[in-house]
């Protein structure tokens, strides 16, 4: 055969992989349906094992590599998941006959929850200037709408920084809806979620642990900050009971300290790396064209840190109350790694690689007691 001929049936079996796939999406919405029907969850664990297996035996027995049938198989998995995962969420209609206003949903999670209600079934309104996603009610200013107590829910997705005075704000008005806010951090909305609780409002407070083109929601983390009001926090769970998310429940204070870890220490290690990096004088450019398997690794979280907004990542550092525990924690690991270095101490690095090994190795098996 020549060269063209092989594309073409190369192109020709692309063609029939993608209609198998299909298919497969296909059945895999007729699967959602069957489990809602009896009851069963979304996901289940040891059918995906069983399923790996029977496909990494079956590669193998045709001479292909395991891990790449594997790898495949995880992909088309957790698409039949999340096609799943949305169709068990539009077929449950919790939001059938009820009102949202989401303030700020023109920005990124402000349109993610914007589509994660609408698929519910919420009216949905955006109070936003810069817009709202098509076919979606828009007002500039949520403050020139004279109905809030016609919304069930009231969604504050904007920046940190206007969210606390938004808050307050609502306070003064007294919504009857359960009001809300998407903030990464707690400390700087303290004030107006204090006062929505003084002025007997239903408030709580969530933190997404997720990006804005999250799809699947297994395995991952929605926080929600119990301010008091146990309808609020009962309501806004509720939301998330179609998904495979995980829901904590924690208190405004523990939320931010444990933050300070997952954020702020995770932020401020990536954004000293690629410093580091960047003002390493003439290794810089050379850098650029070395390699290796952890280095790549650590460049691709580093790259996608640096494309974040400094305002934010600054907000993060710098207005969560317990951010200096974590940066006090990175400095001294630092200093321990370099004195151990400096001082060709041995010991001293094998126990904190020893300390380190012990606590990932506990937090695998965390992990994987919860799947």
């Amino acid at each position: 055969m020549t060269l063209d001929q092989l594309r073409a049936e190369l192109d020709q079996l692309d063609g029939e992989l993608l209609a198998l796939i299909a298919r497969r999406q296909a059945l895999g919405r007729e699967v959602a349906a069957a489990k809602r029907a009896t009851g069963k969850a979304t996901r289940d664990y040891g059918r995906e094992r069983e399923v790996i297996l029977g496909v990494r035996a079956r590669a193998e027995a045709l001479g292909l590599p395991a891990e790449l049938a594997e790898d495949v198989m995880r992909l088309l998995i957790r698409s039949s998941l999340t096609t799943q995962e949305q169709a068990r969420v539009a077929a449950q209609a919790a939001g059938g006959g009820r009102r949202a206003l989401i303030i700020g949903g023109a920005g990124k999670m402000g349109a993610w929850f914007t589509q994660f209600l609408g698929s519910q079934g919420f009216a949905v309104q955006v109070a936003d200037p810069a817009g709202a996603p098509a076919g979606v009610p828009v007002v500039a200013d949520w403050r020139v709408l004279t109905d809030l107590n016609s919304y069930d829910f009231i969604v504050v997705a904007t920046p940190l920084g206007l969210s606390g005075g938004i808050l307050s704000e609502l306070a003064l008005r007294r919504p009857q809806g359960v009001v809300f806010d998407l903030g990464s951090l707690k400390s700087p909305l303290r004030g107006g979620l204090n006062a929505l609780k003084a002025a007997g409002v239903k408030v709580t407070s969530l933190h997404p642990m997720f990006g804005p083109s999250t799809e699947l929601l297994s395995d991952r983390h929605v926080i929600f900050v119990d301010m008091g009001s146990p309808e609020a926090l009962a309501a806004a769970r509720e939301l998330f009971s179609a998904t495979m998310a995980e829901q904590v429940v924690m208190g405004l204070d523990e939320h931010d300290r444990l933050i300070a870890y997952v954020l702020g220490l995770s932020h401020a290690l990536n954004i000293a790396f690629f410093t580091a990096l960047a003002e390493s004088g003439e290794a810089a450019p050379r850098l650029a064209r070395l390699s290796s398997t952890t280095f790549d690794a650590q460049l691709d979280v580093a790259s996608a840190v640096a494309e974040e907004s400094p305002e934010l990542y600054f907000e993060i550092q710098a207005l969560n109350d317990y951010g200096a525990e974590s940066l006090e924690a990175l400095a001294k690991a630092v200093d321990q790694v370099r004195s151990a270095v400096l001082t060709r101490d041995f010991p001293a690095f094998q126990r904190l690689m020893q300390q380190g090994l012990a606590y990932l190795h506990d937090r695998r098996e965390v992990v994987q007691r919860r799947a």
